[in-house]
């Protein structure tokens, strides 16, 4: 039983879900990328873009709270990769403060986008996780995702290219 609490975000977490979003991309990228791109993954830069998304549901965006603190989030949707049907959603981002890892907030997380996807109709899930991001890759496996081996492509992250491959699995 997780003591986290999953529900749509607002607009009053937007600011949560940036400070989230770069602290948990530092700290799972910490041995991916150099310090200057680090220190570039800022929250100044992430906070209209998950302003707009809560506002247009573009992504669709949930919160894991814990008392009234926002620790993660999860933003869903259809798939944004070219030729998937229209059933296939994609996890476009997941995150949690680094300090709530492994505690059962992923989790939770998870289980709400893929409530959100079925309710949406879809029957697969994809995400896009880096091949070296060893700690999502365990995390996306164990919640019974695959590698699609086909799928790997090369990303920038600020100037340094990362590998990333599509994992994918049933919704139900």
């Amino acid at each position: 039983m997780s003591h986290y609490e999953v529900r749509p975000a607002t607009m009053r977490d937007a600011k949560a879900i940036a400070e989230i979003h770069a602290a948990a991309a530092r700290a799972a990228y910490k041995d991916l990328l150099p310090e200057e791109e680090l220190r570039a993954l800022a929250p100044a830069t992430r906070e209209a873009k998950w302003r707009e998304a809560i506002e247009f549901s573009e992504p669709q965006v949930q919160v894991a709270v814990l008392g009234d603190e926002v620790v993660g989030f999860v933003g869903y949707d259809r798939s944004r990769d070219p030729k998937t049907p229209s059933t296939t959603g994609e996890i476009w981002a997941i995150y949690l403060k680094p300090e709530h890892w492994d505690k059962g907030a992923g989790v939770a997380l998870w289980d709400a986008a893929r409530e959100g996807l079925d309710e949406e109709g879809c029957t697969t899930v994809t995400i896009w996780v880096p091949l070296r991001n060893e700690r999502a890759m365990r995390f996306h496996e164990l919640a019974g995702f695959k590698r699609e081996m086909k799928t790997a492509k090369t990303t920038a992250i600020g100037t340094v290219k990362i590998e990333e491959i599509r994992l994918k699995r049933s919704v139900a």
